[in-house]
């Protein structure tokens, strides 16, 4: 284990005055969020329209494959993890000024389906139930009962969100009389859906590129996001946000995908601004230290995910960060993990 060190994650600057950015402070709802507007126009204007010129009847092969693979790299290795933050954030703090709601469906119905987000769900998933039950028993995406450096265990986990997920989610709204969630949820899964089966009867290759890999992909990857951010949950205390999350400093994921390594911090206030994380972080390390929060420097969700499932907890604790020495060695806080990674069954 190390000592804390100086934090390097990004932290609000005032940017530089220009007249688009005066432009764009008219319509935010937070001028911090400007980062968000320089992102949404560069997938706009890339990658969206190389993935609409795969329908487009008569395009040469070579054409075709190049501007295929080009876009399947953009959406899944470039824009993937910042678009899908960027979301998580426009989800809890609104993207856009009242006057103009219109332009707050913008991201999640017109750039998430081309990510494979159905419109509504990611919204109604995690902000009306994931963050309410918070990993609980009631979270229809719960860790709990799961070991949590099992591969296999991470399968059943995946494979059960990708089938049941959208029936466990009406069934949960339903028993919690959220009629209104159930007909969001519905209309976006059900549309995304129909979309995909429409537009493969124009082209199946570029339906499958542009939405369905996508789709499987984006899911994929949130499921490992979450069962990593949730992998160590204390047993005798599994509601705690500060046992129940993680959190990953300094490291180039925070830079990319909005400080999300800051698991904890915004389970224990969801409605944080992102760039808040990093003071709010240092200004609550007593809180840290006495719940013996698990904090990794370095490393970012996949990087534990791939230890995780390899066991290899002597390289976590390596890069584990031991707050007011709250850990006496590293084999104290490998025992802690271990306990955090077990199922947990009433």
């Amino acid at each position: 284990m190390i000592d804390l060190p100086v934090i390097t994650d990004p932290v609000y600057r005032e940017p530089k005055e220009n007249s688009f950015n005066k432009f764009a402070y008219i319509l935010l709802n937070d001028k911090r969020d400007l980062p968000f507007i320089y992102l949404t126009l560069k997938i706009t204007f890339t990658m969206i329209p190389l993935g609409l010129l795969l329908f487009v009847p008569g395009v040469p092969a070579a054409i075709w494959w190049v501007a295929a693979v080009a876009y399947f790299v953009l959406n899944n290795f470039i824009f993937k993890g910042p678009f899908g933050l960027m979301l998580h954030c426009t989800s809890h703090r609104k993207f856009f000024k009242a006057k103009f709601e219109a332009l707050n469906h913008y991201l999640p119905w017109v750039v998430g389906p081309f990510f494979g987000q159905t419109p509504e769900t990611y919204y109604s998933h995690h902000v009306w139930m994931h963050h309410l039950e918070n990993n609980l028993e009631e979270d229809k995406s719960s860790t709990m009962k799961y070991q949590r450096d099992s591969f296999g265990n991470f399968l059943l986990y995946f494979f059960d969100f990708l089938f049941l997920g959208m029936i466990k989610l009406v069934s949960y709204f339903k028993k919690k009389h959220r009629e209104n969630l159930i007909v969001n949820c519905l209309t976006g899964e059900l549309l995304f859906i129909a979309m995909c089966v429409g537009l493969s009867f124009v082209s199946f290759p570029a339906t499958l590129v542009v939405f369905i890999l996508p789709f499987i992909i984006s899911r994929f990857i949130m499921m490992l996001g979450n069962w990593t951010q949730h992998a160590f949950v204390d047993p005798d205390d599994p509601g705690n946000s500060y046992k129940n999350s993680i959190t990953c400093i300094n490291v180039k994921y925070n830079h990319k995908c909005w400080n999300d390594g800051y698991h904890a911090s915004h389970h224990v206030r969801m409605g944080m601004h992102w760039t808040q994380h990093p003071e709010n972080f240092t200004n609550n390390l007593q809180e840290y230290a006495a719940n013996k929060a698990i904090v990794f420097t370095g490393l970012d969700f996949l990087g534990i995910f791939w230890h995780l499932m390899r066991k290899n907890y002597a390289l976590l604790a390596q890069k584990a960060v031991n707050i007011n020495r709250s850990f006496t060695s590293d084999e104290e806080f490998i025992s802690l993990m271990k306990r955090r990674l077990a199922p947990i069954r009433n």
